[in-house]
C-alpha cells in the first residue's frame, strides 16, 4: 500500500530574528524543488538555484530522475515521468538540462547539466501517495495532565486573542490566518515569542494545512488525534516549533505505519526523517522492522536506494532475520555494487567489518576464498582476515578463543537465521474441536526436527531434537498440563543431549510471527521456561495486524556463553 508522504518544508519569520527563524528558513536554499501543479503529488518540476526558482529540461528525463524527485518531496517514490511542458511552461531560467540521475541519488542536484532548452521542454512527475488507504486509523493523545478543557475551547472561539499566525505554502500560492493568544506561546521559548509580537508567517507545505489548526489547539489543550495521514505533519511541526513531548508521541505512533507500504519506500523515507529530525524513537522502531524484514527488502526496488546510514545501523543489529551470514553478505556486495562510486573504499571496509564471518557455514568459507566478488577484490586483506578468523572460530574449541570472543561481542552473536537447518514453519491454525482427533490424529500444529548443538564445525555431527508446538484452545493446554491464559501460545522444547551443553552454549530462541496470505513480519519475540504468550492488542500498543490468522516460524538460535 502506497502512502503519501510529502516532505514538510517550513520556515518562520517573525519581527525580531532567533536562531530559530534561521532554522527554519533553510528550505529556500540551494537544491530544493517544489511541483507546480494542481495536486501536490504531480507538476512541473521546479529546482531553488542562485536565489530564484527554474526549471528542468526534459533532454535525458526518465524514471530514475522522476523517482529522485518524488522522493526528495518525501513521496514513497514515481508513478511516471512527464516530458515536454506537459504542465504548461514556466518561466525564468531553465537550471537543469541533460540529466543522467540513476535514481539512487538524495538531491536531482546531484545529476546537474548544462541547459540548452526552452520552456516547452519543461519536465514533470507524477508522484505515488497514498490515495488508496481504506482506513485511517486515530490514535488519541492526551498530556493535559488535568488542564482545563476551556483551553481548547478559547482556542477554539478565538474569544481575546492577540496574536496572528499566518500559515502558507512555500510557493505563497495559499494562505491561512490564525487569531491566537500570545500567552498560549509564549510557553514554547523557541518561538521567542514577547510582549512586543504581533504576528508569525509560517511556510507549511499545503497538503498540511488541513492539519495546522489541530497542531495549534494542541498549544493549548495538549491533546490531538493523530491519524495515518496527519502524522508526518503533526511531527514536523512540533519539531519545528520545539513541542518535544507530541513529537515524541507522533513518533511512536508512526509504527502503525511501518506496515502499510509493502515496497519499503516509506520506511526508508522514514528513518531519514527521523535523521534529519533527531527522532531516535522513529529511527529503532523502523529498523527494527526492516530488521525483521530484511529479506524481503534486499529483493525489493528500493534496495539500491538506502543510504550508507541505514546500511550501517542495519549491519550492526543482531535481530536481523535472514537466511544465513553468506547471503548477507552477497546482498551487501549486490548493493556496492548497484552503489558505484557513491560508496567510498573507507565506507566499504567499515561495512565489512559488519559481518560476521565467524557464523558462516564453514564449507561457504572455502567456496569464498575464491571468489572474485568487489569486497574481495577491493579490500583483500580485511576480506581474508574475516575468512581466517571464521576458519579458527570452526576449528578451534571455545575454551581457546574465549578471551578474543568476549573482547569482540557482536562478531559471534548469531543472527536470526532462518535457513531451514535452524528452523520449522508451522501454517496451521485450524481448530479440531474433536477430542480423540486431536490428540490421536495428525496435529499440523505440532513438528518435531533436530539441528547441530552449534553453527561451530566442532558440533556439525552433534544434534538437538526440538518439538515446535502452537495451542489454540484449553482442552489442548490441558492436555499437556500447561496453564494458558491467552491464544494461540507457541512452545519449543529441546530433548536430547542439549543439557550436555549448557556450560558452553545457550539457546536465544526466537518466534516469528507473519500474517497468513502476507509476507510481512510484524512481531518476532523470545521464548520463557519455552514457552511465548502471543501479544494481542492491548499488549502490543498498536492494532494487531491480523490476530486470528498466523504463521509461526520457530528460530533456534545458539551462542557460545
Amino acid at each position: 500500500m502506497y502512502l503519501l508522504w510529502p516532505l514538510l518544508f517550513l520556515h518562520v519569520s517573525a519581527a525580531r530574528l532567533s536562531s530559530f527563524d534561521v532554522r527554519l528558513k533553510q528550505p529556500k536554499q540551494e537544491g530544493k524543488v517544489r511541483l507546480v501543479g494542481d495536486l501536490p503529488s504531480s507538476g512541473r518540476v521546479e529546482v531553488y538555484h542562485d536565489g530564484q526558482w527554474g526549471t528542468v529540461c526534459d533532454d535525458g528525463w526518465d524514471l530514475a530522475e522522476a523517482q529522485v524527485v518524488c522522493r526528495q518531496l518525501g513521496f514513497p517514490g514515481a508513478k511516471s515521468f512527464m516530458p515536454g511542458g506537459r504542465y504548461g511552461e514556466g518561466s525564468g531560467s531553465i537550471w537543469l538540462d541533460d540529466m543522467n540521475c540513476k535514481g539512487s541519488e538524495s538531491s536531482l542536484s546531484e545529476c546537474w547539466g548544462i541547459t540548452d532548452c526552452s520552456h516547452k521542454e519543461d519536465a514533470g512527475v507524477v508522484c505515488e501517495t497514498g490515495t488508496n488507504i481504506t482506513t485511517d486509523h486515530q490514535f488519541f493523545l492526551d498530556n493535559s495532565l488535568g488542564l482545563s478543557d476551556d483551553l481548547g475551547l478559547l482556542f477554539d472561539s478565538g474569544d481575546g486573542c492577540d496574536f496572528r499566525i499566518n500559515v502558507q505554502d512555500v510557493s505563497e500560492e495559499s494562505e491561512l490566518t490564525f487569531c491566537v493568544h500570545s500567552m498560549i506561546l509564549m510557553i514554547y521559548p523557541e518561538l521567542n515569542i514577547t510582549n512586543n509580537s504581533g504576528n508569525l508567517t509560517v511556510d507549511v507545505s499545503q497538503t498540511c494545512h488541513p492539519h495546522v489548526s489541530a497542531f495549534l489547539r494542541y498549544l493549548y489543550s495538549r491533546q490531538i488525534d493523530v491519524s495515518i495521514t496527519s502524522a508526518q505533519c503533526l511531527h514536523q511541526l512540533a519539531f519545528n516549533f520545539g513541542v518535544k513531548k507530541l513529537m515524541e508521541d507522533v513518533g511512536r505512533a508512526f509504527t502503525l505505519l511501518i506496515p502499510e507500504d509493502n515496497t519499503f519506500h516509506t520506511q526508508v523515507s522514514m528513518f531519514e526523517y527521523g535523521l534529519r529530525t533527531g527522532d531516535l524513537v522513529l529511527q529503532e522502531n523502523v529498523l527494527q522492522y526492516l530488521s525483521w524484514n530484511f529479506e524481503f527488502l534486499i529483493s525489493s526496488p528500493v534496495w539500491s536506494t538506502i543510504s550508507f546510514h541505514m546500511m550501517d545501523a542495519l549491519l550492526r543489529r543482531s535481530d536481523l532475520i535472514v537466511k544465513d551470514e553468506a547471503f548477507l553478505l552477497e546482498a551487501l556486495e549486490r548493493w556496492i555494487q548497484d552503489k558505484g562510486d557513491e560508496i567510498s573504499s573507507d565506507q566499504q571496509a567499515s561495512l565489512l567489518n559488519h559481518i560476521r564471518f565467524l557464523l558462516i557455514p564453514v564449507d561457504k568459507l572455502y567456496e569464498m576464498q575464491f571468489s572474485s566478488s568487489i569486497l574481495h577484490r577491493n579490500h583483500e586483506k580485511l576480506y581474508l582476515t574475516g575468512l581466517l578468523r571464521g576458519f579458527q572460530f570452526n576449528a578451534l574449541p571455545f575454551s581457546k578463543i574465549r578471551n578474543q570472543m568476549y573482547n569482540t561481542s557482536s562478531e559471534y552473536l548469531p543472527r536470526i537465521y532462518t535457513g531451514d537447518e535452524w528452523s520449522v514453519f508451522i501454517n496451521d491454525t485450524t481448530v479440531n474441536y474433536q477430542y480423540h482427533n486431536y490428540y490421536y490424529g495428525q496435529n499440523n500444529r505440532i513438528q518435531s526436527f533436530s539441528t547441530p548443538a552449534h553453527p561451530s564445525a566442532l558440533y556439525k555431527e552433534q544434534n538437538v531434537q526440538w518439538q515446535a508446538q502452537v495451542f489454540l484452545s484449553n482442552q489442548e493446554c490441558s492436555y499437556y498440563g500447561i496453564p494458558c491464559t491467552s491464544f494461540p501460545v507457541a512452545r519449543f522444547l529441546a530433548s536430547g543431549n542439549q543439557n550436555m551443553y549448557t556450560s558452553t552454549i545457550r539457546y536465544s530462541n526466537r518466534l516469528i510471527l507473519t500474517c497468513k496470505n502476507e509476507n510481512n513480519i510484524f512481531h518476532v519475540q523470545d521464548f520463557k521456561n519455552d514457552m511465548a504468550v502471543i501479544p494481542n492488542n492491548s499488549s502490543m500498543g498498536l492494532p494487531n495486524p491480523c490476530p486470528d490468522d498466523y504463521s509461526f516460524r520457530f528460530v533456534v538460535r545458539p551462542e557460545y556463553i
